[in-house]
């Protein structure tokens, strides 16, 4: 199964950041991808396309958009991954080597990929929850302690985000993973918060308005959810007895 990048704009890239922003089991990824792409004004470069891809087309701003789309900007040096679709698991390897082969071929710097984790995994209190990260690399762990964010000790990074991270070990190319600790009732939009801020710290060159954040995710998270609402009955869905 392959994924088909279709261009639709050239920009220089080296040294950009490469943000994962597939969603998971919740919209947390969406969500962060999504504000950081109008708050800083991305420019779509690019539309991923596959077979396996539900058949709709995403309407913004009276436009029509691909379900999967990259953006980017080169002031910002930021590459952003997004989809508002549900990602099957036969997925995730495709979608990982074509975001993992532009980082490298663009000569990017860091991927970023957040992944959610059961807040029952972690033996402490909500209050105390922080968003954790893991490197692929010693720059990419460096990067991570001088910005002041805890590491993932020991644990087990599944999906998109895990395989980025043994990609970037095997390759040596820096990738950082952020394990976000979400349970049922915390809203997706309090968990998105915390990456965007956690992302802020990690890229030099954007500066997040933190004021107006958690009201702008909102925003966003119920616009996502419409979209979804109404892209489900063709979204692909998977064989009966696989996955559970």
């Amino acid at each position: 199964m392959s994924i088909e990048i279709k261009e639709f704009k050239k920009m220089r890239l080296n040294g950009a950041t490469v943000i994962d922003g597939f969603p998971s089991i919740s919209l947390i990824n969406t969500i962060a991808a999504n504000y950081l792409v109008a708050t800083l004004n991305l420019d779509q470069i690019a539309a991923l396309d596959s077979d396996m891809f539900p058949a709709v087309s995403m309407i913004y701003a009276s436009k029509p958009k691909f379900p999967a789309r990259i953006y980017a900007s080169e002031d910002f040096k930021i590459v952003v991954f997004l989809s508002e679709f549900r990602i099957l698991p036969n997925l995730y390897r495709p979608l990982a080597k074509a975001l993992f082969d532009l980082a490298k071929n663009q000569n990017c710097s860091l991927i970023i990929s957040p992944v959610e984790c059961p807040m029952e995994l972690f033996a402490i209190s909500e209050e105390d929850l922080v968003v954790q990260g893991v490197g692929s690399t010693d720059r990419a762990r460096n990067r991570l302690t001088s910005n002041g964010i805890k590491q993932l000790s020991f644990g087990m990074i599944p999906g998109i985000s895990g395989l980025l991270l043994n990609e970037g070990r095997w390759a040596d190319f820096d990738a950082i993973s952020l394990v976000v600790p979400v349970h049922p009732e915390m809203p997706d939009v309090k968990a998105a918060v915390r990456v965007v801020e956690v992302i802020d710290k990690l890229i030099p060159e954007i500066e997040i308005d933190i004021e107006t954040l958690y009201q702008e995710a909102e925003k966003i998270a119920e616009r996502i959810k419409a979209l979804r609402r109404q892209a489900k009955p063709v979204e692909p869905q998977p064989p009966i007895g696989m996955y559970e």
